[in-house]
């Protein structure tokens, strides 16, 4: 054996078992944006002259606020911003305050004990089980969903328990259903509203349902709202932590990624528990330093101009109306979120007289391969696509374009539902 070929067998060998340990890298199966990903490409080299819409891309299409881009570059500029932000400054966890409070009427929290900035959300929900979780302990996720804190729950030896969002159930979780031995051995509760993937909205209601079965067995919950203030047709943007109960037993993530088109930024906060907050932070303080200060500072320019998320919620909605209604008038049963940029439909049986889908992922790369248009499979609990209303288009005519063009491409064909 070479030196090459045992260095190689040594690193094989030494690699974790949560990520696969010795078989690491051998795993033949395609993730499903690998498979999304590499059927566009296919798409694009088999058809190089027609145009690619990409309804699966799960990012805004614009960029940030020109009042953000120029704060950004004004605070980059000052000496005083170059170091180390580590748990944050005290300017962005206030303007994070003043936002809940503006946006979503969240009264009495404290700046200083309450909050704290995250780099982004995905980061926070990757940290929050090295908050709670042991070996053995649970996590209780929905699916479908994000599965960020239910991958870290794995790696520190806990357990993920699914509860599944159904249409039945306005794709809300089913707590009840969960069984007693979970509930009592969970440590977490991920929720995620508006959802992703199925544009559901939270009610008052299910959340006053949440914080009693939280307090009955002595579990967290974490909301994760980067959706929370991309709300449409008059409906009220809505914290978690709005409702009376919700700090005893959790927190809140929000980003400024999807509600101020700030993806690449990566900046966001936590907010609640006060003590949860604190042993956040100090995990925090051993996995990063902190986000650049000036980006904290455009982003506290961002939090306290809601007007902004107000223009860009205008746009989604638009642009569900209008793919709602067409999608309706192929024969889908879509019907608009009242939140998020996600739409959830359920995928069609097949062609009347042709292919037949028997999964979403059929339905999907069909799509891609056959008519150029990108979407997301969800199978968890039934035959779904996801479509985004963040793709390209530049103002209203050329919104109606694209829409038009995704309704000329799907009325070829007549499909069975």
């Amino acid at each position: 054996m070479s030196v090459e070929q045992y260095q190689a067998t040594f690193i094989q060998e030494q690699f974790a078992s949560r990520i696969g340990g010795s078989n690491y890298g051998k795993d033949t199966n395609i993730y499903k944006f690998e498979k999304i990903k590499r059927a566009k490409a296919a798409a694009k080299k088999a058809h190089p002259d027609v145009e690619l819409i990409d309804m699966g891309v799960g990012e805004p299409d614009e960029m940030a606020d020109a009042g953000i881009v120029a704060k950004l570059a004004e605070e980059a500029a000052k000496p005083e911003n170059r170091g180390y932000a580590d748990n944050g400054i005290p300017e962005f966890k206030a303007a994070a305050a003043r936002y809940l409070k503006n946006v979503f009427s969240v009264d009495g929290i404290d700046a200083d004990t309450e909050v704290l900035h995250t780099i982004g959300a995905k980061p926070a929900l990757a940290m929050l089980p090295a908050v709670f979780i042991n070996p053995g302990d649970v996590t209780i996720m929905t699916v479908p969903g994000y599965p960020v804190m239910g991958t870290h729950t794995k790696y520190l030896g806990g357990e993920v328990y699914n509860i599944k969002l159904t249409k039945e159930n306005n794709f809300l979780p089913d707590i009840d259903a969960i069984p007693e031995d979970i509930a009592k051995r969970a440590k977490l509760l991920y929720l995620n509203y508006p959802n992703n993937p199925t544009g559901a909205a939270a009610t008052v209601e299910f959340f006053e349902k949440v914080i009693a079965w939280a307090k009955k067995y002595n579990v967290v919950v974490v909301h994760d709202a980067p959706y929370a203030a991309l709300t449409y047709d008059g409906v009220k943007p809505f914290s978690f932590l709005s409702v009376p109960g919700a700090k005893d037993v959790g927190v809140e993530l929000h980003s400024l990624s999807k509600s101020f088109n700030m993806t690449g930024w990566r900046i966001g906060f936590i907010a609640g528990n006060p003590l949860i907050v604190k042993a956040f932070g100090d995990v925090k303080d051993n996995s990063d330093s902190g986000q650049f200060i000036a980006i904290q500072k455009a982003a506290a320019y961002g939090l306290d101009n809601p007007a902004i998320t107000e223009a860009i919620s205008a746009k989604y909605s638009r642009r569900h109306n209008m793919l709602v209604a067409a999608l309706n008038e192929i024969g889908f049963r879509a019907e608009k979120p009242k939140g998020s940029f996600f739409l959830y439909v359920e995928a069609p049986k097949g062609i009347v007289g042709g292919q037949r889908f028997e999964s979403a992922e059929d339905f999907s790369q069909y799509l891609i391969r056959e008519k150029l248009i990108s979407t997301v499979p969800w199978e968890d609990a039934g035959k779904f696509v996801r479509f985004s209303v963040t793709f390209i288009a530049q103002g209203e005519a050329e919104e109606a374009r694209v829409i038009d063009e995704i309704k000329r491409r799907l009325t070829d064909v007549q499909f069975e539902f």
